[in-house]
């Protein structure tokens, strides 16, 4: 009998520890987020200190690899196209064809992403920059956002949060639209899982001590009777 219990409780919690896990995969979806989504423990990246006409195809800052899908001398460190109220020297440029998808690729995974970004614009620009998310090779979710004056240059801030974590980002901006982009001030944070899931979590190991306890003391009686 208690060998039937055994095989019973134990297969029974381990699918529920793999439910709580599995769940947010299938059931994933992404959200936009605005700055304050990234608290304390949150990164930010930028690119002040370094030089004007850096190569950013290749270029690596603070662990996040910066790739240009149309090659080199098209994206570099620079000032333009002007402060706004998420981009400030330096930042990253398009100094030629801007139709390309710059790939960044963390050094960790995270479920949350952000950037400030314009475009050479004065006009509000719908579809102005777009973010996909993958994990590994798998596409995990995307947005698009539209961008507005900022308060001169066209842009804003572009943030998204994601129920399955990434590790790399895929931009693209409306090159219709605007000639130029600029991108800066990175964000990455890992949010805290949700209240269901850690519950779940904890159900499922308050299971496995509660079934473990109970099998120590019933091994224990065992022994003892056998010694009387």
């Amino acid at each position: 009998m208690r060998m039937l219990i055994s095989k019973l409780v134990i297969p029974t919690i381990l699918v529920l520890l793999g439910t709580t896990f599995l769940v947010p995969a299938a059931l994933a979806s992404t959200i936009s987020v605005g700055i304050g989504a990234f608290g304390p423990g949150s990164t930010l990246t930028t690119f002040t200190g370094l030089p004007s006409g850096v190569e950013v195809n290749g270029l690596t800052v603070d662990g996040i690899l910066f790739t240009y899908s149309l090659g080199n001398g098209l994206l570099v460190i620079d000032g333009g196209p002007g402060t706004t109220n998420n981009v400030a020297p330096q930042n990253i440029v398009s100094v030629g064809n801007n139709t390309g998808v710059l790939t960044l690729t963390l050094p960790s995974f995270v479920d949350t992403f952000g950037y400030g970004y314009a475009l050479l614009s004065n006009a509000s620009i719908a579809n102005a920059t777009s973010i996909l998310l993958f994990s590994g090779a798998t596409q995990v979710g995307s947005l698009t956002y539209n961008g507005v004056p900022d308060p001169s240059f066209s842009g804003g801030f572009a943030g998204i949060q994601s129920t399955i974590p990434f590790n790399s980002v895929r931009l693209t901006f409306n090159a219709a639209a605007a000639p130029a982009f600029a991108v800066d001030n990175i964000r990455t944070a890992i949010s805290t899982p949700e209240p269901p899931t850690v519950l779940l979590i904890g159900i499922g190991f308050g299971a496995l001590l509660i079934y473990y306890r109970k099998r120590s003391q019933s091994f224990m009686g065992s022994r003892g009777s056998d010694l009387q």
